[in-house]
């Protein structure tokens, strides 16, 4: 996702993405999701969410 895409979820989740890296959006965001806030922290080989929709970035 582009950052652009990403500031629109957050939009939509009540978030306000002012000036936030792409990597503490998406944190921000898996947080008010209720997941684990592990977006590119280097966890994803011992990552069990399987559907995150940012693992595909996060790889």
């Amino acid at each position: 996702m582009t950052v652009k895409e990403i500031k629109t979820v957050a939009k939509k989740m009540g978030i306000q993405a002012g000036k936030m890296k792409k990597t503490d959006l998406v944190r921000t965001i898996q947080a008010a999701e209720g997941n684990m806030p592990c977006f590119q922290t280097g966890v994803l080989s011992s990552c069990d969410q399987e559907n995150c929709c940012w693992r595909s970035d996060c790889m």
